[in-house]
């Protein structure tokens, strides 16, 4: 008896978890009320004036970086279809950012003591603004994307598409922190 209302309970138990779900859903959860959104042009904020430093010796300059930043995220949000890219005048959400670093990090050397290993990393200060009501939704700063790659050996990468690859990660995240909202 005691054996038969033990796994009565469980039974119980599990169909209540495996009905109620875990929660996971591949909706936005941004608010309904927003459809489109407008991605203005990333404006390029790296001072290339500065003086060299251990902190920012790797700091390099990429020309349009801020351009491919701009295409790159309005491509991701075409292709997730949570928020439809359009002109300014008829978005619901605007987004702006700015791009404030792009570095080229060691991360492996061989044994010569060449670098074997570096890793990209593209920086943003990004926001999101209700263009309505002209609000701030969310801002975010020091909003990255990178990728590592070798340069030499069976897994080697060129800088170039290092660089693509970072922008791709970086677009993704940025679409991610925007239709997620976490």
């Amino acid at each position: 008896m005691k054996k038969t209302n033990l796994l009565l309970a469980s039974s119980f138990l599990l169909l209540t978890v495996v009905l109620s779900g875990c929660g996971y859903t591949t909706r936005s959860m941004i608010a309904s009320k927003y459809r489109t959104i407008y991605v203005q042009p990333f404006v390029n904020k790296i001072d290339i004036t500065n003086e060299a430093y251990s902190a920012n010796k790797y700091r390099i300059y990429r020309p349009l970086l801020e351009s491919d930043v701009t295409k790159k995220v309005i491509n991701k949000y075409l292709f997730d279809g949570n928020l439809k890219p359009v002109k300014e005048s008829k978005a619901d959400v605007i987004l702006k950012g700015e791009l404030i670093d792009f570095r080229k990090d060691p991360l492996r050397y061989d044994q010569s003591d060449n670098v074997a290993e570096y890793r990209i990393n593209i920086v943003l200060n990004i926001s999101l603004w209700d263009r309505a009501s002209d609000t701030l939704i969310w801002e975010e700063n020091g909003f990255t994307g990178d990728y590592s790659f070798f340069t030499s050996g069976s897994q080697a990468t060129s800088e170039d598409s290092a660089v693509t690859k970072a922008l791709d990660d970086l677009a993704r995240r940025v679409v991610e922190r925007t239709v997620e909202q976490w």
